[in-house]
């Protein structure tokens, strides 16, 4: 075993009373067994990038950290295909597919730190998800040690998997409650030839949802499709990537600035430092309140009304981006006072609902308010079929107890 440690971190406040860090997947899979013959519970930690959402676990007797699980186990340049660890980070993933002009196309932030498995069960996701989509449309294959030591493996190396459980998509998003994740294989795309951003002067929530449904209707294909929020006049400026063959993207540039004078509104190209991802990341890790919140993109007017102006006014310093297209938001600031903060949560979270969204709270650093506010809202009409889950993977229920949704 590379590292055993007793204590000295905690998982939402919850303290580990022992941190272990196996040095392969063998010693994971004796690690996951003797917290079984013992009845410990587990939990799992990568880069801690995402440390703040859910609940807080009700206990942590073993805390196994994947730093050492860090090995690309397999890649297929030709196939397009490759399986990791679930310790290594994304960016260092990135660095092994690069010198074959590959990449996976995900751009969740903090990449130095964040590691594939930790992304792969938060369903993390960057301003790529527009083109791309989330791990669920990439991951082809998973690996997993359950609860009791044993590993189980599904899907496979190619694209198409049709046969058997659906395991993969089962770990994407379940955040440590199912079994630990030990490796994912992806398939992988392609690095664009040139990739060019363009960003257009400010709208109001109107103007940006006539530019989003223009862009549509013109069959353009951005990569990626981001708005950021000025705080003091409530406008936004959207900054619109594309990627792929230098004359294609020069022509998909042009059409779009096209639009957007066509609608009054002036753009700009944008340098290689000035891509969207970039500004996500920067509102995303940004403040001590930090919320995710989903509507119907048509609804976006309303949501920019009833939910996410009355919340950015209330947090201090507020930064919110939004992706036009999917009508998800990311809203950061900090907590200017605990009873104006809960009300302004609670407000928006009734506004969203209301318009069939939800709104997650992604990390909240004061306990009050994780107190008195639920990271999750109301649980969906399908939270049988995942507490059925849960007990046929982790009938004890000792990985990350409490830690999901509903208290799973």
């Amino acid at each position: 075993m590379r590292d055993v440690r007793v204590g000295g971190t905690t998982v939402r406040g919850t303290p580990a009373r022992s941190i272990v860090a196996p040095g392969d997947l063998a010693e994971a899979a004796a690690v996951l067994g003797d917290a079984a013959s013992r009845g410990d519970a587990v939990a799992f930690l990568g880069g801690g990038t995402e440390l703040g959402l859910g609940y807080a676990p009700s206990r942590v007797d073993v805390l196994v950290k994947t730093a050492h699980l860090c090995r690309v186990v397999e890649y297929a340049p030709a196939d397009m295909v490759v399986e990791v660890e679930a310790g290594i980070t994304l960016a260092a993933m990135q660095r092994a597919l690069a010198p074959h002009r590959q990449r996976l196309a995900l751009d969740a932030p903090y990449p130095e730190l964040a590691t594939i498995g930790g992304l792969v069960a938060t369903n993390a996701f960057g301003p790529r998800r527009l083109r791309f989509g989330t791990f669920r449309d990439l991951i082809v294959g998973v690996s997993m040690i359950r609860a009791d030591g044993e590993r189980v493996r599904g899907g496979g190396k190619v694209v198409k998997n049709v046969a058997g459980f659906d395991l993969p998509k089962l770990a994407v998003g379940s955040l440590g409650t199912l079994g630990m994740i030990a490796t994912a294989t992806f398939r992988l795309h392609p690095v664009p030839e040139v990739a060019r951003a363009i960003r257009v002067g400010a709208c109001g929530a109107d103007g940006l949802v006539a530019l989003t449904r223009a862009t549509i209707a013109n069959r353009l294909e951005p990569a990626a499709f981001v708005a950021t929020r000025d705080a003091a006049s409530g406008t936004y400026e959207a900054h619109v990537l594309f990627e792929g063959f230098d004359a294609g993207v020069a022509e998909q540039i042009a059409r779009f600035a096209t639009i957007a004078e066509a609608q009054g509104l002036t753009s700009e190209s944008l340098g290689d430092g000035e891509r969207p991802g970039a500004l996500d990341e920067a509102a995303r890790t940004h403040g001590d309140v930090r919320v995710r919140i989903s509507v119907p993109p048509g609804d976006f007017v309303a949501f920019e009304r009833d939910a996410l102006a009355p919340l950015a006014n209330v947090l201090g310093d507020a930064r919110a981006i939004v992706y036009p297209p999917l009508g998800i938001a990311f809203v950061s600031g900090y907590a200017t006072g605990v009873p104006a903060t809960i009300a302004a949560l609670q407000g928006a979270r009734r506004a969203v609902e209301a318009l069939h969204g939800n709104l997650v709270l992604t990390d909240v650093r004061d306990p009050a308010l994780g107190d008195a506010v639920d990271p999750y809202g109301t649980v969906p009409p399908s939270f049988f079929l995942m507490q059925r889950l849960k007990e046929r993977f982790d009938p004890a229920r000792r990985l990350n107890p409490g830690r999901f949704l509903g208290g799973l």
